[in-house]
């Protein structure tokens, strides 16, 4: 039988044996087949002790969706496709709803709301979400191009809304730029970036997560940290979370592009000056909603805070210095995903 773990105890009353008792809610690993190919994900459900164990499981009607949608954003995953929850924040970012989202897109009208929900969007459409998702302006010209599908108040009214997100994207956009063209040699999964591209927002996040949880984090842990929670990621699940590409450097692994890492819009970091040094403070970024980040990516996060939390910046080099995959990998070379799997127990 697959190995499980309780996630809480909750008085209800049981389907299975008729009484009203503590169920244990559970969670494991199941496969489901979607469109001929198996998938992994991770499946809940109730246990009944006071049944017998061949008949002593259900789910409710909620949580039999919520696995569905588990293992269709599992297959999204491995192939490379906005999750159901990546499309709803797409949507919400420029507040629109799922059918001025579809009308924008020339799409039928419950295109979105199915995508949102138990459909997997093919990679045409998947590329079209992402393009709005990068650029505000791309938004506004369907807009326009699609401007008979709105009422002329409705098409006012999404459109202060784009242009306010415009407002804010010129900036970020140029900052972003600047990072993005360090990786035009990366621009393919591989494991040099862990089998996944760049992902800004991702790094935005993980950066805020982890100042929140860390006094006093400066840069020179920071990107050792970035580092351990790319590779442990990529240990359990095959992809990094960033799509970072890291070097061999002297203070351990670091981020190509790490300069411009500083400069993007949402990274809250105080820049503080000595006499003959630049030091960066990393501060906690309020305004990022970590729902963003998922369960095995916070769990991941979580284990490297717990690991580093107390290190300071020399004691993190010098760990460092002792991961397999820093000691064959000669100075100023990229250090493979790949070797994640040696890396010191956690």
């Amino acid at each position: 039988m697959t190995a499980s773990k309780l996630i809480k105890k909750v008085p209800m009353d049981c389907p299975l044996c008729d009484k009203t008792h503590e169920l244990e809610e559970r969670e494991r690993i199941a496969t489901l087949t979607i469109k001929g190919e198996k998938v992994s994900y991770k499946e809940r459900y109730f246990l009944c002790r006071n049944c017998a164990e061949e008949e002593n499981e259900f789910e409710t009607g909620s949580m039999v969706n919520a696995n569905l949608s588990a293992a269709r954003n599992a297959y999204r995953t491995v192939h490379h496709l906005l999750t159901s929850d990546e499309i709803v924040r797409i949507r919400e970012s420029y507040g629109l709803s799922q059918v001025d989202l579809a009308k924008l897109l020339d799409w039928g009208e419950a295109t979105v709301a199915r995508y949102e929900s138990k459909s997997i969007q093919d990679e045409a459409y998947d590329n079209m979400l992402r393009i709005i998702q990068a650029n505000p302006l791309k938004a506004i010209e369907l807009l326009d191009k699609n401007r008979d599908k709105f009422t002329d108040s409705k098409r006012m009214q999404i459109r202060a809304n784009l242009e306010e997100k415009l407002d804010s994207y010129g900036k970020e956009f140029l900052k972003r730029q600047a990072l993005e063209s360090e990786y035009v040699h990366f621009s393919e999964p591989s494991d040099a970036n862990g089998y996944k591209t760049l992902d800004i927002d991702k790094i935005e996040y993980i950066l805020s997560y982890y100042a929140g949880h860390i006094a006093n984090l400066h840069k020179v842990k920071m990107m050792k940290l970035l580092w351990y929670g790319d590779v442990l990621f990529f240990k359990s699940t095959g992809m990094s979370m960033t799509g970072l590409v890291y070097r061999h450097e002297a203070m351990g692994a670091l981020p190509v592009g790490h300069y411009s890492m500083m400069n993007l819009e949402n990274i809250n970091v105080q820049k503080e000056e000595g006499y003959d040094y630049t030091s960066y403070h990393f501060l906690p970024n309020p305004k990022l909603n970590m729902a963003f980040l998922s369960e095995a990516e916070i769990k991941t996060l979580d284990l490297v805070i717990d690991k580093f939390r107390n290190f300071n910046a020399p004691d993190i080099v010098k760990y460092m210095h002792q991961e397999r995959a820093y000691i064959e990998t000669n100075p100023g070379n990229i250090i493979y995903y790949s070797l994640a799997k040696d890396i010191r127990p956690f």
